[in-house]
């Protein structure tokens, strides 16, 4: 396969974005020896949405023996005039040969600069627009590939750059571009643009499942990480609102009930199971001491024998984390529906990191999903292997490397656990990632972790949950700019970058696999794992 710089590119090819130059490289893939390198730029765009590696050129092609081909591929509608062709944007005109013989002459000016000659040539490629006056183009119309003749893009290109054997001034060249387009995937952009396109396939479930009809509607889903039961329960809960119904979201983690808050607005009831217990039983007279440890009991009891106000019954109810409710949680919850309601129950037995035993929902309608749109499959690949194929889940993200790296630090030593962390933060920084687009999760819980009782992890303040909680029930964190968590607290959420840390195990029993599966699943295109010697020995097989 042709040398194609950078890469990921075929992992976009899904989201519709630069899908035209998409097919293109797989044109040159496909069609051209592997002794030509060829850049692109379908990683980047602008507001036009052009993707150009250079200037206005889409590819650039290195033929062995250093001789350049600069190319420019102008999709769509093109406008012929006695000046040339015209490509129209918003707001704007654009001359196609005065726009390519700008940049040509800027590159050479650029290379003499290293004290070479740059032999460069040109080729316009017009994949939906037949040039009718060639001659008028302002190009030398044995440089245009159109519409007409678009099959001949690749013999073209061989006629212009033949292979020869290599010389020392493609090294020269490849250095040069490489140093003057510095072509490394810009994290931040692709942090967006997985997001939505994550978002958007995993809205397939959300989409299908509230199609389905049957009374009373009590739909059970058990899905695997990243198959859209958050998309899912988003989609119930607008519906709702907008039809003028009161809706209620309820799952286990207070962080994730604050996440789903924060996405969906003020509308409806939003809230994890105590935070319903604390709003309901201080509407009793009954105000939680949270300085008490039996508290939690206290307010569940409250909540779960009180009777229900007219107020606080909802016609729609969403119970996420489903797994992690016991059979009291259940009933306490469901009392809440005002009848006949639609009741959606959501759940991951593989993220029941409590040993709690399955909820019985008889006579409740079950939907089985299993496919994984967040996590890179690398990411999937791997945890198949370390459950031995008992979590199935067929990886459907169009990103294929998790960008996985592994740090090891000696057992029972702190300070290189603490070492072996903070160089993890360096490289996921180094690789572009934005500190908030970085979390910190740790393997182990809040009490017994060394991680989440520090206030700086080296240069890096961070912002994590403090154990205690005021006067109103809400948790009280650090302040600090990287966010720290257990795997237990973020569990239902996700980040572009994790760095799974304080992994420590001596063997695989199913807790300590149903914890790699949680923090591994949270990432959605970087993995960094900071490992025990003794841990990192056990993973290695699976390696």
């Amino acid at each position: 396969m042709t040398n194609i710089v950078p890469s990921g590119w075929r992992e976009l090819a899904t989201t519709g974005a630069a899908s035209r130059e998409i097919a293109t490289l797989t044109r040159f893939a496909d069609g051209l020896d592997t002794d030509y390198l060829i850049f692109h730029g379908v990683h980047w765009t602008n507001i036009e949405d052009r993707y150009s590696v250079y200037g206005e050129i889409d590819f650039i092609v290195v033929a062995p023996n250093g001789r350049v081909l600069v190319i420019e591929q102008k999709s769509g509608f093109l406008t012929e005039t006695d000046d040339g062709l015209i490509k129209r944007y918003p707001g704007r005109t654009e001359k196609v040969h005065l726009a390519l013989i700008r940049t040509i002459g800027t590159l050479r000016s650029r290379f003499a600069q290293t004290g070479g000659t740059l032999d460069i040539d040109y080729l316009l490629y017009c994949p939906d627009y037949r040039v009718t006056q060639p001659a008028l183009a302002g190009l030398d119309p044995t440089r245009i590939v159109d519409a007409s003749n678009a099959d001949r893009l690749i013999p073209v290109i061989r006629q212009l750059l033949p292979l020869s054997d290599a010389t020392p001034q493609r090294a020269a060249v490849s250095r040069f571009f490489n140093d003057t387009l510095r072509l490394i995937p810009d994290p931040s952009a692709m942090v967006g643009r997985a997001d939505a396109l994550v978002t958007r396939l995993a809205d397939g479930l959300a989409t299908w499942a509230r199609q389905i009809e049957f009374t009373p509607f009590r739909l059970r889903v058990i899905g695997t990480a990243g198959s859209g039961k958050t998309q899912l329960a988003m989609a119930e809960f607008r519906a709702a609102v907008a039809a003028g119904l009161h809706p209620l979201y309820v799952c286990y983690n207070r962080p994730l009930a604050d996440h789903m808050r924060a996405l969906l607005g003020p509308q409806g009831r939003v809230a994890n199971f105590h935070m319903l217990c604390d709003a309901y039983g201080r509407e009793a007279g009954s105000t939680p001491d949270y300085s008490n440890p039996n508290t939690w009991q206290s307010m569940e009891t409250v909540f779960d024998h009180g009777d229900v106000p007219a107020h606080w019954q909802h016609d729609v109810v969403i119970i996420d984390e489903g797994q992690d409710f016991s059979e009291d949680w259940r009933d306490a919850v469901l009392k809440l529906v005002r009848a006949p309601g639609r009741v959606l129950w959501l759940e991951d037995p593989m993220q029941n990191l409590y040993g709690r035993a399955p909820v019985d929902l008889p006579d409740w309608v079950t939907l089985r999903v299993n496919t994984n749109y967040r996590n890179p499959r690398e990411i999937v690949d791997l945890l198949d292997a370390i459950t031995d194929g008992h979590a199935p889940a067929i990886a459907a993200s169009p990103f294929v490397s998790a960008g996985l790296t592994q740090f090891t630090y000696a057992d029972g030593d702190q300070d290189a656990l603490l070492e072996a962390t903070k160089e993890a933060v360096t490289h996921c920084l180094s690789a572009g990632f934005a500190r908030n687009d970085i979390v910190l999760l740790s393997f182990k819980g809040r009490e017994k972790s060394t991680i989440l009782k520090l206030d700086h992890l080296g240069q890096h303040a961070l912002h994590s949950f403090t154990g205690a909680y005021d006067l109103l029930g809400n948790p009280v964190f650090r302040k600090g700019g990287l966010l720290a968590e257990s795997v237990y607290r973020f569990k239902g959420q996700s980040a572009p970058a994790v760095i799974f840390t304080e992994i420590d195990f001596q063997e695989l029993d199913e807790r300590t696999i149903r914890k790699l599966f949680v923090g591994m699943t949270r990432a959605s295109l970087k993995l960094v794992l900071v490992a025990s010697a003794s841990a990192t020995k056990v993973l290695t097989r699976f390696a």
